[in-house]
């Protein structure tokens, strides 16, 4: 069996910088993708970014990019604590939602929640203006 916790979330103002983590919790040899997600009041859940095992991120979201296209989002795998790690900075109040933290199966990184199979309970972060 395996259990995802996030952790971490919590009121900031805009621009702060904010630490999210990911506990996978259970056997976790072949679960070498992590995503982070995340979920604003009336929208669908959307891809922040996965990490694989080797370390890779893939981010895609323009909306985590600064103004000079720089990812505002780093996502961070620590595997000898079977955590993962959400960094955002220059936080908007756009970026207020619940990020969810999902691993799954097999060794693709995948954009869409659905092919993932263990998720979080979610965290919020709420960026006041």
């Amino acid at each position: 069996q395996v259990h995802v916790v996030e952790s971490g979330g919590r009121w900031v103002a805009a621009g702060d910088s904010l630490r999210l983590s990911c506990e996978i919790i259970g056997r976790t040899d072949n679960l070498p993708v992590v995503g982070w997600f995340r979920q604003a009041p009336g929208t669908e859940r959307e891809f922040v970014g996965a990490i694989t095992w080797t370390g890779d991120f893939v981010g895609v979201l323009d909306s985590v990019k600064d103004r000079f296209a720089k990812d505002r989002f780093a996502i961070i795998r620590d595997n000898a604590k079977d955590t993962v790690y959400l960094d955002m900075n220059d936080l908007r109040p756009e970026d207020t939602a619940i990020y969810y933290c999902a691993t799954k199966r097999g060794r693709d990184t995948s954009e869409i929640p659905k092919n993932y199979d263990w998720w979080g309970h979610g965290t919020q972060v709420a960026v006041s203006s």
